[in-house]
């Protein structure tokens, strides 16, 4: 039987990239198909007989995923390589013993929850807006916000890039002339979270996500990095509907 999927698919289940970056790669004239350069995105492959190489190097869907989360601190970029050599999240995977890359990305102020995997059926849905994916931030924040402020993250917010943005927060203390937040929203959108407390006139000076999708790193040092238990991997399955 003749097992056909889009290019992008076959990528990301090989624990590539994820599906968006794997389009970027096939536009890129970095995928060949049979030694023919593909730059189609909904190129269709048979992954019983066709051999694929990225830049080169056969790869094929994996059968063992690999799940990690990582509490992830200041200063590295949510890449695993940088062209302009900065540290990257890559440089504090060491031991992993698996190719994997992040589900999502941080800031590079910010710090935290990064998920890894390479299971790109898992990654594409976990960022995807349709699952509606639960993140949540703990923010400190410049200034006393009040209840009006407060209530505008609810009720929607305009951001740069036109869509209006969306958040849960909660108070948790006023101390010093700052305000400390518990942010919970569904959308990923890039920078979110800093362009919606800036919007309402409390810009952000610290950041840290203490959950996404249900997974924390409070049993982490920063910097530090686990696998996710069977439970875990469970219950992010049953979120995305694998």
């Amino acid at each position: 039987m003749i097992s056909m999927m889009r290019i992008n698919k076959y990528l990301a289940r090989s624990g590539v990239a994820s599906r968006r970056t794997a389009d970027l790669m096939v536009a890129g004239g970095r995928v060949t198909v049979n030694g023919t350069i593909v730059d189609t995105p909904g190129y269709m492959v048979d992954e019983t007989a066709d051999e694929v190489r990225v830049d080169g190097k056969v790869v094929s869907p994996t059968e063992s995923h690999v799940y990690i989360v990582l509490n992830k601190p200041p200063g590295y970029i949510t890449s695993l390589r940088d062209p302009h050599h900065r540290r990257t999240v890559r440089d504090l995977l060491a031991g992993v013993g698996a190719r994997v890359y992040p589900v999502g990305r941080l800031d590079l102020d910010t710090e935290g929850v990064l998920l890894f995997t390479n299971d790109g059926e898992m990654a594409h849905r976990l960022t995807h807006p349709r699952y509606g994916i639960k993140k949540v931030y703990y923010a400190k924040v410049k200034g006393e916000i009040n209840a009006e402020e407060l209530a505008q993250f609810s009720r929607g917010i305009k951001l740069p890039d036109g869509n209006i943005g969306h958040a849960g927060v909660t108070l948790e203390k006023i101390e010093n002339g700052q305000s400390f937040l518990i942010i919970e929203m569904t959308e990923g959108r890039k920078r979110e979270v800093k362009h919606l407390c800036s919007a309402v006139g409390h810009p952000v000076d610290f950041l840290r996500r203490i959950n996404f999708a249900g997974i924390g790193c409070d049993d982490l040092q920063i910097g530090q990095w686990r696998r996710l238990t069977d439970i875990e991997t469970a219950s992010l399955r049953e979120k995305v509907g694998l």
